[in-house]
């Protein structure tokens, strides 16, 4: 996998990805950015918010359950010293569907965050990972 990252004035970088798609990033008005996107930090988060919730997702559909809707949200603490690295990291799923038994949603997180999620085997190297769940069942 490759990427390239450009400066592109003050503290404004684009991101390329190896697939074609680009992204923004900058640093708050404060450090010398313009705040015209995601700090690099905050990528890592959104990374592995995506990670977990693709695979959840395919766990899920694979056992032909009626999903209708997921949503992570993900919230972390910081080191106070230089590397900040993220050392807590809650991640809460809210998972939507018609007659989404709960066994099969713990079933699915467990298998995305111990075997399929890269982004989580590398960020709990240094962070302790918190996850817990909801599960909205909608009528038939």
């Amino acid at each position: 996998m490759k990427t390239t990252v450009k400066w592109k004035g003050m503290r404004l970088f684009q991101g390329m990805s190896e697939s074609g798609h680009s992204i923004i990033m900058d640093g708050p008005v404060k450090f010398g950015g313009q705040d015209a996107g995601p700090r690099p930090m905050e990528l890592l988060l959104l990374g592995l918010g995506g990670c977990t919730a693709y695979d959840v997702v395919s766990i899920l559909e694979k056992k032909r359950l009626n999903l209708t809707g997921l949503e992570v949200e993900l919230d972390a603490d910081r080191a106070d010293s230089h590397p900040k690295v993220y050392t807590k990291i809650r991640v809460h799923f809210r998972i939507s569907g018609q007659d989404i038994p709960e066994k099969a949603v713990q079933q699915a997180i467990e298998l995305s965050e111990n075997k399929f999620c890269s982004a989580s085997a590398m960020l709990k190297e240094t962070a302790k990972i918190e996850i817990t769940y909801e599960i909205q069942n909608e009528g038939n």
